[in-house]
């Protein structure tokens, strides 16, 4: 049995709190800055509120996101990087530069969902 099968794998934990491409999504959004709650969902479109809330709560259990109330009427809520959440900058960036290196097929179905981004 390799490492990488064991729960206590640093690959693993970085993909059970990054579950799913919404988490990555939403970490992409947060690089850019503070969001409120439907900032993150215009700028996601097809996320569920169910997950966007899921996952930002999941981000605050693990101190990747910190979430601020502002006592304002109506209220105003915030959602913001951690610096420990700031850390995955470098590894979202090495994502999209490894993603960029792979040749994409003339003809497949990829290319057209590549191309929607």
């Amino acid at each position: 049995m390799t490492d990488l099968c064991l729960p206590e794998c640093g690959v693993a934990r970085f993909l059970t709190l990054l579950n799913g491409p919404w988490a990555t999504l939403i970490v992409r959004e947060l690089l850019h800055g503070s969001h409120r709650f439907n900032q993150l969902r215009e700028a996601l479109p097809g996320i569920s509120p169910h997950t966007l809330t899921s996952r930002l709560r999941q981000f605050e259990t693990y101190g990747i996101v910190t979430r601020t109330t502002y006592a304002e009427i109506p209220p105003r809520v915030e959602y913001q990087l951690t610096p420990l959440g700031e850390g995955l900058r470098d590894v979202l960036d090495a994502m999209a530069t490894w993603a960029d290196s792979v040749p994409v097929p003339e003809d497949t179905k990829l290319v057209r969902k590549l191309s929607d981004l």
